[in-house]
């Protein structure tokens, strides 16, 4: 016998007065409604009210709608953070479309990979990035011969940018962005999803080891962490809030949505600076930004003639990504930013776990707050499952802060799925969870924290190092700027720790060998013997188009220097 239908009260049946497809696409309108004249979107020169916001999403989904772009279509925007890249993640879902915000620091092979894996009807690409879309369509057009159907191809002009670009691409029969919009109804009367499952955005992950994978995302999630994200945050009604954050890495990490639920502000950053970001804060109130923690390192380490201090009001800061070293954490709590630490994947939204602070811990001291303040924490609100398990029980580790596990996921703010993918698929939800591949530890009081992802777990002498363990305490040397921690061959204990150092500008690196050495030391007094670099290497660190790291080239630098030779003494 089949399972039977859980019992309730009553009979009463869904109707369309009671219950409709939850998507975030209505935040835009009550935005209009409620604060029509309010700045919505500022870019330079250009600023946009959230009635204006409005009327332009409208316009695009139906001049996409009359090209027959709805259900079942992709249009892809390559485009850093301007107003169109914002108005896509509403006009194209209006229009029933998928939007896939493209990262415009990849190359035209991979681009030409993500375009034809989802195959774009629409492409819509910002002017100075124009020639790499061409490029991407070109590669596709020559591997798929006389079958290439190209895609409408739109171009983004830009008032802050030349001239020159903009006038290429329309000379090379791409339709300008405005004009486009001219050709939409205005007050285009938009259809929500009819199921939520519907998806709403498609993002690529990095892909630094094998083809990136397309990460389907539905409006249900993106309508429930739009909200989440902003709660947990606690953020006000009518915040102005800082582009620093790619709107293509997982979407602005939903706060795309947000900033309509909020009646915000967007201010757009084209490009990221130190200058830009205190400037902004200065001169147009910027309340809140997110980062990586590069950016934040570069706020910290900025000559004074960029910086803006005292800052005007505290700032509210979220940092994602790597896990922030406790002396980051601290010397921006002291400069007046208000630092919240999250932690998630393109796979569940952007982050989906943050650092829940707790009124007690102000009365620590600041390197232990600081400490605190690094764990990944506990999950989102609109985030059902988080759990540490161990990879071979798949149980639950114990909340002793030491027995490592896999982090995992489950909820409603979990993707669909990767696209043409279904082993992949298997994989990533094996019982039940999603498998973020990310180790990490519970500690007594229910917060996890990363350690490592699995494959960059150092094993010297058969004891488990973590690479992201050393990496915190090389920050704290006051000459490193950045750091990455990668396991080396080590003829003696199998695998020992190799440090690959930024310095800060300041410091003088003519001397490598002592200032190694002191490196060494400075980690000797600080950590367990093993876990001592025992080889320090400098230089610019390789990151990919989303800022992480690449720590698979720098294995293969290690390859090649080979192992740490066996004392012969």
């Amino acid at each position: 016998m089949g399972a039977q239908p859980q019992r309730d009260i009553d009979d009463l049946p869904k109707n369309d007065a009671n219950y409709t497809a939850l998507t975030p696409l209505w935040f835009l309108e009550r935005a209009a409604l409620v604060h029509p004249n309010r700045a919505s979107v500022i870019h330079g020169p250009v600023q946009f009210t959230w009635a204006d916001t409005y009327r332009r999403c409208r316009q695009l989904a139906s001049a996409l709608s009359r090209r027959s772009i709805g259900p079942g279509c992709t249009v892809a925007v390559i485009a850093p953070n301007v107003p169109a890249m914002y108005e896509a993640h509403f006009g194209v879902p209006m229009a029933g479309a998928v939007v896939n915000a493209v990262n415009v620091r990849l190359n035209a092979s991979t681009i030409a990979f993500l375009l034809d894996h989802c195959d774009a009807q629409v492409v819509m690409v910002d002017q100075e990035f124009f020639s790499l879309a061409e490029d991407s369509l070109k590669i596709i057009a020559d591997k798929k011969k006389s079958s290439f159907n190209p895609p409408l191809l739109i171009v983004i002009g830009d008032p802050t940018c030349h001239h020159e670009s903009l006038e290429d691409a329309l000379h090379k029969g791409a339709i300008e962005y405005e004009k486009f919009l001219e050709t939409g109804d205005p007050t285009f009367q938009w259809k929500p999803p009819k199921d939520e499952w519907q998806s709403i955005a498609l993002g690529y992950t990095s892909g630094t080891t094998k083809s990136p994978k397309g990460v389907v995302l539905h409006h249900r999630g993106a309508y429930l962490m739009a909200l989440s994200v902003a709660m947990v945050w606690g953020m006000n009604e009518g915040a102005v809030y800082l582009w620093t954050l790619p709107m293509f890495h997982c979407n602005g990490w939903c706060y795309t949505w947000s900033l309509a639920a909020l009646c915000g502000t967007n201010i757009c950053l084209r490009q990221v600076s130190t200058k830009a970001i205190y400037s902004a804060i200065a001169d147009q109130g910027v309340t809140h930004f997110c980062a990586a923690p590069v950016v934040l390192n570069n706020l910290l380490n900025a000559p004074r003639s960029e910086t803006y201090l005292p800052l005007p009001r505290p700032v509210h800061v979220m940092v994602a990504g790597a896990a922030p070293p406790p002396t980051l954490l601290s010397d921006l709590s002291t400069r007046g930013f208000i630092v919240t630490h999250t932690y998630g994947l393109t796979e569940t939204y952007g982050p989906s776990t943050i650092c829940a602070w707790k009124p007690e811990w102000d009365c620590l001291p600041l390197d232990q707050r600081a400490r605190m303040h690094s764990r990944q924490g506990v999950r989102y609100i609109a985030l059902e499952g988080l759990e540490v398990l161990d990879t071979k029980t798949m149980n639950p580790v114990p909340a002793d802060g030491t027995t490592l596990g896999e982090v995992v996921f489950c909820g409603n703010v979990v993707m669909k799925g990767y696209l043409k993918n279904p082993s992949e698929n298997a994989e990533a939800f094996a019982n039940g969870w999603y498998h973020s591949g990310d180790l990490g530890v519970k500690h007594p009081d229910g917060y996890i924290e990363i350690k490592d992802r699995s494959k960059d777990i150092i094993i010297s002498g058969g004891e488990n190092i973590s690479s992201l363990e050393v990496e915190k305490t090389l920050y704290m040397h006051p000459a490193v700027l950045e750091v990455s921690v990668v396991a080396r061959e080590d003829e003696r204990w199998g695998e020992s720790p190799c440090a690959f150092v930024t310095l800060k500008e300041r410091v003088h690196g003519s001397d490598e060998v002592a200032l190694a050495e002191d490196i060494m030391r400075f980690c000797r007094e600080r950590m367990p013997g093993y876990w001592v670099p025992k080889s320090v290497l400098f230089g610019p660190l390789p990151k990919t188009a989303t800022g992480k790291i690449k720590k698979e080239e720098l294995r293969k630098k290690t390859e090649e220097l080979g192992p740490i030779r066996k004392s012969r003494l």
